[in-house]
């Protein structure tokens, strides 16, 4: 199977290995999916802070819808980088821990 059609260069331009190839193919997968749960993320955040903030929509918002907006957006994201840094860091210390696990064997 050609992965060329991927990565948007043939296999020939370029000269690129197969490793290289493989590792462009992995960061543009990665760099998708942030930017998928990005979106994701700030789709939420609106929905739940909408709904929260803003009782009966009109024209333009209150000072109070706008601040309950700002601080509900706030917290939302922050819970959400500490969720995340917290997820991260203990994906960290299992991968440690089986690499330790491994190396004992």
């Amino acid at each position: 199977m050609d992965l060329s059609s991927l990565t948007g260069k043939s296999a020939a331009a370029g000269g690129a290995t197969s490793a290289e190839r493989k590792e462009a193919i992995k960061q543009q997968v990665s760099s998708e999916l942030a930017m998928a749960n990005a979106q994701q993320l700030i789709t939420k955040a609106t929905e739940k802070c909408y709904s929260k903030c803003i009782p009966a929509p009109g024209a333009s918002l209150s000072g109070k819808e706008q601040t309950c907006l700002t601080r509900c957006m706030e917290r939302y994201f922050e819970a959400f980088n500490i969720v995340s840094s917290t997820y991260v860091r203990r994906v960290s210390n299992e991968r440690a821990a089986g690499a330790v696990a491994e190396a004992g064997l």
